[in-house]
């Protein structure tokens, strides 16, 4: 499989586990990597949000890409997440290109004084610390407009755009602005992957292929087959674990897939401050009868 078709795929988010210290203990991502994998994942992805990326450490960020990526090896490319200052997006970009990533997911800067023409400056300093790797914009903010969205598409190197505002569009918009090379995917999740894919994006990220692979790859495959009804009728089947991940402001994202995970025996260890953990009993209590009513534990 090229970059190219794997962007177009499942951008599987993975969850960064802790052990009982609380350090990151990458190898417990061996069971639900080889599940994910087996199931049809197309594109593994560490380092992005669903894997705490703002409560790690550069140190941990770097830990993270360099055992994941020997656990995943040659059986799928590896996206690695990069971002914060400009030395720690650097760092980031040149231990995840030793590693053996296949591209990097540059996360946009958070930084509340951000100029469009500054993160051009951004991407291009870290495509250079990593030697030239494939880059695909981590897109949450679409507020910077068409034409410079287009700016930043127009750095060498960028192959593909991952984008996580509900605006389509404004991806529509976008995506006309631009090289039609470029692959535009649906960052929010299998909710909303149909309609972002009826204005031109492929593949989806998913934080569900931790807990549930081969349901996010049945609703890929009815995507790619424009089957519609079919992927909406799966869709709904998972709608109600989106739900909890979205409640508190999004502060239950990771915590429902890490709970989802120890349910199923996966013990990844809880999240961070400032996400919510533990779930409310009220959450839990949701999140219990999803679980058995769809045989995940």
């Amino acid at each position: 499989m090229t970059l190219d078709q794997a962007l177009a795929g499942i951008s599987g988010i993975l969850v960064t586990p802790y052990d009982e210290a609380g350090d990151v203990a990458p190898a417990r991502l061996v069971p639900i990597l080889d599940r994910a994998l087996a199931a049809g994942l197309h594109l593994p992805v560490v380092n992005g949000n669903t894997g705490e990326f703002y409560a790690l450490t550069t140190d941990e960020a770097c830990i993270m890409v360099q055992e994941v990526a020997g656990l995943v090896g040659c059986r799928a490319p590896l996206l690695a997440g990069v971002g914060r200052s400009l030395r720690d997006a650097q760092r980031l970009a040149r231990v995840s290109a030793e590693a053996g990533a296949a591209a990097l997911m540059v996360h946009q800067p958070p930084d509340p004084f951000v100029a469009p023409r500054g993160v051009v400056d951004y991407l291009k300093a870290v495509a250079d610390a990593s030697g030239g790797l494939p880059m695909m914009l981590y897109l949450r903010n679409d507020a910077i407009g068409a034409g410079a969205i287009a700016d930043l598409c127009a750095v060498p190197g960028v192959r593909g755009v991952k984008w996580a505002t509900p605006n389509p569009q404004k991806l529509a918009e976008a995506k006309a602005a631009c090289d039609p090379t470029i692959v535009w995917v649906g960052g929010l999740a299998e909710v909303w992957a149909p309609t972002f894919y009826s204005v031109g994006a492929r593949g989806f990220t998913s934080g569900l292929i931790n807990v549930w692979p081969e349901h996010s790859v049945a609703i890929h495959a009815a995507l790619e087959e424009g089957d519609y009804p079919k992927a909406n009728t799966l869709i709904a089947r998972m709608r109600v674990f989106e739900e909890i991940r979205a409640q508190e402001m999004n502060g239950a994202n990771v915590t429902g897939v890490k709970a989802a995970l120890i349910a199923q025996g996966l013990d990844c260890g809880p999240t961070r401050p400032p996400s919510a953990w533990p779930l409310t009993a009220a959450q839990q209590a949701e999140l219990d009868r999803f679980m058995a009513d769809n045989n995940l534990i």
